[in-house]
């Protein structure tokens, strides 16, 4: 089994690896050249990364593209078949094959009738009983977070980056929660400003060094609400929960970010069956 000091060591270097490919996810998978970013044999890089990671590279990079591209169909109006391109695919046959496998739903239909469809203006005057939210009061919540600036659809880098961090000091368990903060309206500021961070709770004493930081989520009283299905498609949900169900209920917002928390993780939960609860913080 490999000594903790040993994946601490490993992590810095499988870091670099993720950087890279957020970085190059359009290029052309060179195996060479990121076995040589992590300053690694290309013999052995692959058992690493994927012992590390819990997935080979190639399903790394799948999966980076195919949530680029499901948020490509739920965001935009672009063709598919220049959505199919910028994924990697040759034709559109076969990233139709490939995104039905892992979506299960082909891209046509999920840009109609994917989980984020029934969020859309042409629904949204359904009554607001129509979605389950209810109200809870929390206490503060103490995480150690990584700050993102950029495509909320992006964070995953800053999830990737602080879990592996956690991970390698032993600090992930059973009883580890996984929290996404968002600060800025994607409707309001511009892509590259967008302002959040990713969070985990651990739940024992140790040393935090920069870039990782402590933060608190702001406890009292939150609006909740349980979407299901791709990341891709949260922005719809969250069109829906501030545009149609807060003027409708009566309540009022506090100065405070709203956050995710994350019930199942994508690396082993289908993108169609992942539980995301959004937090509204109320007055």
């Amino acid at each position: 089994m490999q000594r903790p000091a040993e994946w601490m060591h490993y992590e810095e270097r499988l870091n670099r690896v993720t950087s890279y490919i957020y970085a190059h996810l359009d290029d052309a998978l060179d195996l060479i050249k990121i076995a040589e970013i992590a300053y690694l044999s290309p013999y052995h890089f692959h058992r690493i990364y994927r012992a590390a990671k819990g997935e080979t590279i190639f399903a790394t990079v799948q999966r980076l593209r195919l949530h680029r591209a499901a948020g490509a169909l739920a965001l935009t109006s672009l063709p598919i078949t220049q959505i199919s391109k910028q994924a990697g695919y040759k034709n559109v046959q076969s990233f139709t094959r490939t995104f039905n496998a892992v979506y299960g739903i082909t891209p046509a239909r999920y840009r109609s009738h994917g989980s984020h469809a029934e969020f859309l203006s042409e629904h949204q005057q359904r009554s607001i009983a129509m979605f389950n939210v209810t109200f809870k009061t929390i206490q503060n919540i103490e995480v150690i977070s990584l700050k993102h600036q950029g495509s909320y659809l992006q964070i995953g880098q800053a999830f990737g980056q602080l879990g592996s961090w956690l991970g390698a000091r032993q600090l992930l368990g059973a009883g580890t929660r996984m929290m996404g903060v968002y600060y800025d309206d994607p409707g309001t500021v511009a892509e590259a400003d967008l302002r959040s961070c990713a969070c985990f709770t651990v739940n024992q004493a140790f040393k935090v060094e920069p870039p990782f930081e402590r933060i608190t989520i702001a406890g009292g009283e939150y609006a909740t609400l349980i979407y299901k299905g791709p990341y891709a498609g949260l922005h719809a949900a969250y069109d829906w929960f501030f545009g149609t169900w807060l003027p409708q209920s009566g309540r009022e917002l506090r100065e405070a970010p709203p956050f995710e928390e994350y019930l199942n993780s994508p690396m082993d939960t289908a993108p169609a069956d992942l539980l995301t609860e959004i937090h509204l913080p109320l007055k």
